[in-house]
């Protein structure tokens, strides 16, 4: 962007400042500490000039919004457009307490809904197992049949909301009690918008939430995308989600890299199915975390657009823009929120959503100020939501597409995040020799990602023990007076009133149709068959989801016992 001739004047123009400005004022007061760097422990220099970017190619590397390699966005007009969806995580109790969150939230003006399950509900397993004891309704809302899903949108239209589903190992159940309620009601499954999580890959490097084994996983997350592609395609059935890697512990490019890594990897699975990569790579969405170091923040995201473009074009052939348009769901960090002072977090949430919207995210979660503590109150979600309605609607970050584009600070760091991802992804695909599904795989097998990880956490925590990295109200700026508010419980009574629902199923039901439905799915299992078509039919006759996750478990559930989970 600047010349030979241009860039030596502006390297002896620095060269005169530092000896003539910035020498003399280090002596006289020096700085606030020796070394600054991002959460990730990227070194950031003191300023950053067009020498920084010395090497970058506007039309290449940037180009315009809605144009590859979408490095400034993914559509020309961005928030001035419309804005971004707000969603704000919600699930707690029966049915009927999170359906009253769901209204309650639209009525404050949230775009969109994102279901959150509780842990029997997320490990495929009934709310009478005895493994669910003391977990019914607890972290999230209990489904076990068709009949929770409908009391939990009782009211709400399908075809008006997008709704967000956090659920792995048994989201291809969540999705089709989600499919059934919809031919229920009489809506167009071509209507139905909204996102699953279903990203088992990031459950075996982070969350460690899963039924069975990675490859029949793989293959389980594949029948969704291909049933997807055929009967919702407003839906998206994935969200390759790097959130709960960088809760693991990571650094933002190994956030970037290993879910970019994933993506490709069910890219791959798809190829290998038979699928045209323009049909269903723009069903394919992500999901980032946003910590607290904002310009690294916003780095990331736009050099995640940017290897996602380059790749989709040059690895994988694709030819549809929106194949290669990186569309991406974010949340704000939850390991960022701290137990002490926690109005503290109101200001972390801030910051953290502000790093999304000038990332230039497509919805966005903001975790509320209390859930260091508990599930987060009424109050505390209202404030959430109120953060992200006040970025919007007051501080002008929406009005203007790309607004950090050209800061020298910022291109850089974008560059220096590309590249080390790239150095990432790379890796993984050697790995896998020339396969990035196959390199994911053996990273998963060898532990490749946890020690990665690993090794992140540890050094941030220990940076953090020594007073490298201050945590306000945690080891600097620290009061005695009890700062806790008032908390959210969840009532006592959640278990018995969800068990009645249950056994009040099982009672009406047709027992025979459960019976051929599942017989019909084990027998799509053993096949090879895509199961997606036999599970909507199994859900549809009120077949729990253990008694659907079963028929998984039987085929696999020798892994289980591997790993000493049974």
């Amino acid at each position: 962007m600047y010349d030979d001739e241009e860039l030596s004047e502006i390297r002896e123009a620095k060269a005169s400042w530092e000896a003539e400005t910035l020498d003399p004022t280090l002596d006289r007061h020096g700085e606030r500490k020796e070394r600054f760097a991002t959460v990730s422990n990227r070194e950031v220099d003191r300023i950053y000039t067009p020498e920084d970017v010395a090497d970058l190619d506007y039309d290449e590397d940037l180009g315009y919004p809605g144009e590859e390699p979408y490095t400034r966005g993914v559509y020309p007009t961005m928030y001035r457009g419309r804005t971004w969806t707000m969603r704000q995580f919600a699930g707690f109790g029966t049915a009927e307490e999170t359906n009253e969150r769901f209204r309650y939230l639209i009525d404050e003006g949230q775009t969109g809904l994102s279901t959150a399950f509780d842990m029997p509900s997320l490990m495929g397993i009934d709310s009478d197992d005895k493994m669910s004891l003391g977990e019914v309704g607890k972290e999230g809302v209990a489904v076990d049949t068709l009949r929770d899903m409908e009391v939990l949108f009782d009211g709400i239209d399908l075809a008006e909301v997008s709704t967000s589903f956090t659920i792995n190992p048994s989201a291809p159940v969540i999705y089709a009690m989600y499919v059934a309620l919809a031919d229920q009601r009489g809506i167009d499954r071509e209507e139905l918008r909204g996102t699953l999580q279903n990203d088992m890959l990031k459950e075996f490097i982070a969350q460690k939430e899963w039924v069975v084994p990675p490859e029949p996983s793989l293959d389980l997350v594949t029948d969704t995308i291909e049933f997807a592609v055929a009967e919702t395609p407003k839906f998206k059935p994935i969200s390759v989600s790097g959130y709960h890697i960088r809760e693991a512990g990571s650094t933002a490019v190994q956030e970037l890299a290993f879910t970019l890594a994933d993506g490709f990897a069910y890219v791959e699975a798809c190829l290998d199915r038979g699928l045209d990569v323009d049909e269903f790579a723009p069903q394919l969405s992500f999901f980032f975390n946003s910590h607290n170091s904002l310009f690294e923040e916003v780095a990331k995201f736009r050099a995640a657009r940017r290897i996602y473009a380059n790749v989709m074009d040059e690895w994988y052939d694709a030819e549809a823009e929106a194949s290669k348009r990186l569309k991406f769901h974010t949340q704000t960090a939850g390991q960022s929120l701290t137990a002490q002072q926690p109005l503290n977090n109101v200001a972390r949430v801030t910051i953290q959503a502000l790093a999304g919207v000038l990332g230039g995210t497509q919805s966005l979660h903001t975790n509320s100020f209390d859930e260091a503590l508990a599930l987060p109150s009424e109050q505390a979600v209202r404030v959430a939501l109120r953060t992200q309605q006040i970025i919007a609607e007051e501080s002008g970050a929406a009005d203007i597409v790309d607004p950090l584009g050209g800061s020298f600070a910022v291109e850089s760091l974008t560059d220096e995040t590309e590249a080390d991802a790239m150095a990432y992804i790379e890796e993984i695909r050697e790995m896998g020799d020339g396969s990035v599904r196959d390199g994911v795989l053996r990273g998963i097998e060898q532990g490749y990602f946890h020690r990665e990880i690993q090794e992140s956490a540890y050094e941030y925590q220990e940076r953090v023990d020594e007073g490298e990295e201050t945590v306000v109200g945690v080891n600097a700026y620290e009061i005695d007076e009890d700062t806790r508010p008032d908390l959210l419980k969840v009532d006592e009574t959640t278990r018995e009133r969800q068990l009645d629902r249950l056994e009040s199923v099982k009672a009406d039901r047709d027992d025979d149709a459960v019976d051929a439905a599942l017989g019909d799915l084990r027998d799509a299992v053993e096949a090879g068959e895509n199961v997606m078509p036999a599970i909507v039919t199994a859900v549809k006759a009120y077949a729990t989801m253990g008694e659907i996750m079963e028929v998984f478990e039987a085929e696999h559930g020798a892994y289980r016992e591997r790993i000493g989970v049974a």
